[in-house]
This record gives structure tokens, sequence and C-alpha cells, in this order.
């Protein structure tokens, strides 16, 4: 049986991947390893290794992040991540790795598997990210990857115009709209009763990371996103956490600390998890932050996103997206425009541009058919040349 190994470190990723390692392990030709890492494994971000548990049997747990949110304890992070990875592929041996996605312990995990000598498929690659580093780290483990699953027609070009071959390169859709179909959500009781709050007749879901590019602090841009909420009448809000980047602790205690304040108005979860993240889009009125789920998945429910700063400029977006800056006018007016009859209107025809929620049943068999790489030496596709032919 060919050896699959699927890498997680988040409760995002993982709910992205669930179907994929459901196609791998239903397979009588494959095998599933499962690899648990990053913020899975952390008691400040909810151990939420064990929802993974509930599903399936985890081959290793990689131990990594430190105490510290800074850039020195994050770089340490990455490096103790590497040297696990690769202990645990000299372990494992799997025939392919399987990662989604630029978080900094992927780029662990690609840069010791390449080292290795097995060969990568990585999801969601060709994207932008402008306000955070992530969008070098994407790029970097398209370049250690043998092959790309894009989420849309633009970011598989993308991925060619780094030089990949377009026959390794294939356009999927994105992971999260798949979760959306197959997933049976929660009836608006069985919401309010799992997260044990009552919804109001308006409703916000606030998501929010550090952008780790931009000169402004998390405290400063948070703080600005909170003031505008509290300007609302009438309206409750979902706060979830952030994740273990730069300076998240200071979001993390901000959340706290206003839920303490205004416990009738606002609860707040490391992980509502994915069941529960995707059963809240169909009673919030907006989506606010600066999430790639805002993007990628929220348009999907024909709700508004307000996405906040430069954290996701350069990504492919619904016209259900409204974008501003990260002060709190800013702010209060795109919250105005997402309540306002015209927008509604507009949210009533949104299409999501990332595909048609097929994305596992493309993926899996182009990597049992290919999973054998006898050579990963790989040409650099140069489009110019290529075209001159």
């Amino acid at each position: 049986m060919r050896k699959i190994c699927v890498v997680t470190g988040t409760r995002a990723e993982y709910g992205l991947l669930y179907w994929l390692m459901k196609g791998i392990e239903q397979d009588p030709d494959l095998q599933l390893q499962v690899v648990v890492t990053g913020m899975h494994l952390s008691p400040e971000f909810g151990l939420t290794y064990k929802e993974v548990e509930k599903e399936f049997k985890i081959d290793k747990k990689i131990e990594m992040l430190l105490s510290s949110d800074t850039a020195v304890g994050i770089s340490k992070s990455m490096g103790l991540a590497q040297i696990s990875f690769a202990e645990a592929y000299e372990e494992l041996k799997p025939d392919l790795v399987v990662l989604l996605g630029d978080r900094y312990e992927i780029f662990s995990a690609a840069s010791a598997a390449m080292i290795a000598r097995i060969p990568i498929a990585h999801l969601h690659g060709g994207e932008t990210t402008e306000g955070a580093f992530d969008e070098a780290i994407r790029h970097s483990i398209t370049k250690m990857a043998y092959w790309h699953f894009t989420a849309a027609e633009v970011y598989r070009q993308r991925v060619i115009q780094l030089g990949e071959s377009p026959d390794r390169v294939f356009n999927v859709g994105g992971l999260g709209i798949e979760n959306i179909k197959r997933l049976n959500l929660l009836s608006k009781q069985a919401f309010e009763e799992s997260i044990n709050f009552k919804l109001a007749d308006r409703n916000l879901l606030v998501t929010y990371h550090p952008v780790t590019l931009e000169s402004s602090s998390a405290l400063e841009q948070f703080q600005a996103l909170l003031n505008a909420i509290d300007e609302l009448e009438n309206t409750h809000i979902i706060f979830t956490k952030a994740n273990s980047d730069t300076d998240s602790r200071v979001i993390n205690q901000m959340i706290d600390d206003y839920v303490v304040k205004k416990p009738k108005k606002s609860v707040g979860f490391c992980s509502l998890g994915q069941l529960r993240y995707l059963s809240a889009l169909q009673f919030v009125d907006a989506v606010v932050g600066n999430s790639s789920s805002g993007i990628a998945e929220v348009p999907s429910f024909k709700k508004a996103t307000i996405n906040i700063g430069d954290r996701q400029t350069g990504r492919l977006k619904a016209m259900s997206v409204i974008d501003c800056a990260p002060t709190q006018d800013a702010i209060h007016v795109a919250l105005n425009k997402a309540f306002s009859d015209e927008f509604q209107e507009i949210l009533s025809v949104t299409v999501n541009p990332y595909g048609d929620g097929e994305a596992s049943t493309k993926i899996l068999p182009i990597i049992k058919r290919d999973i054998c790489v006898q050579d990963l030496k790989k040409s650099f596709y140069d489009i110019q040349a290529s075209s001159a032919l």
C-alpha cells in the first residue's frame, strides 16, 4: 500500500483537509498517515488534536511551539519542527507528503520532506496575502513541491509563473466549499446550545489575526475593531481567537478582556471547530476580521465579509467582500454598508469564485495515479521560452 502522509498544524487547516483525508483512508490501495503539530498540541489554543483523534489515527505528534510569539520564538519553533519532521519521515517512510497553505510549521514540514527526497503535494498554492510573511512561505513551499492543487485558475497560472510545469498544476477549487456541501450543519437552536450563547437580532463573527508585515501593531488594529463593534446596538459578537502568529497573544488577551466586560453581548472561543464555525455562518449577519475564511468560504453563505487591512490583499474576492482600512472610522463605514439594503441585494446574487466543492474528489485520483516519482528533478518552466516554441 502506498503511504500518504498528511500534515496538519491548525484547526482551520484540518477542516479543509478532512474530506481528502477521509478519501485516502477509505481507498484500499492507500494508507493514510497523519502528523499533527503546531497549535493542535497547545493547551493555549485548545488542544485541537483531540478533534483529529475522533476521526483518524494520529501517527506522529510534532511538538514545536515555544512559549513566545516573538519573531525569535517563532524562528526557534520552526527549527525544532524541522528536526522532528526529519525524524518522523525517517520512521514513517511516506511515499507522498500532503501539505496545505502557508504557515511556518508547514514550511518546516516541506523543508524536511524535500531534503528527504519525499515528493510533496501542495494545496492552495499561488495565492497572495501581501500583509503577511505567509506570502513568501507559500511561494517557497510551491518551489519545494512536485504537485500543485490550486483553488482557482488565476492561482494555477501564478504557480506556473513561478516555474512549475503545467502538467503538474491542477485547478481543483477551494477545499472549504466541500465542507459546506457535505457537512450537516447545526440548526439555530442546536448551535446556540453548542456555544451556550443566545443570538440577537443582529450578530457578527469576528476572526482576526496579526498582520505580520504591517507597521501598525496588532494592539492598535484590533482595538480599532473593538471600538467599531462597540458602537453597534442590538448586536451580539462571537469571537474566534487568533492563530499562533507573531503578537497573537495580544489579540487573544484583548478578546478575553472584552468578553469578561461584556458577557451578555459577546462570547469567545479558542476554536469553534469546523462544524460550529460553518454553522455560525448561517446565522451571523457578517464576518469581520482578516481571515482567509471570510474570502474563501463565507461568500457561499451569501453573507458579508468585512475584510480589514492588508492581510488578504491580492486574493480573488467575491462581491460580498468589503475591504476597509484598519481604523475605527473605516470599519464603522464598512459595517454600515454591509447592513444596507443595497448591499443585501448584492449578497443575494453573490457567487463564490472558489469552485464547485469537489476538490478532494479531483485531487485523490491524481495523487493515486502519479504517486510514484522516480526522479524529483524539476526543470524551471519558463513561460516566455515555452511560448516561443
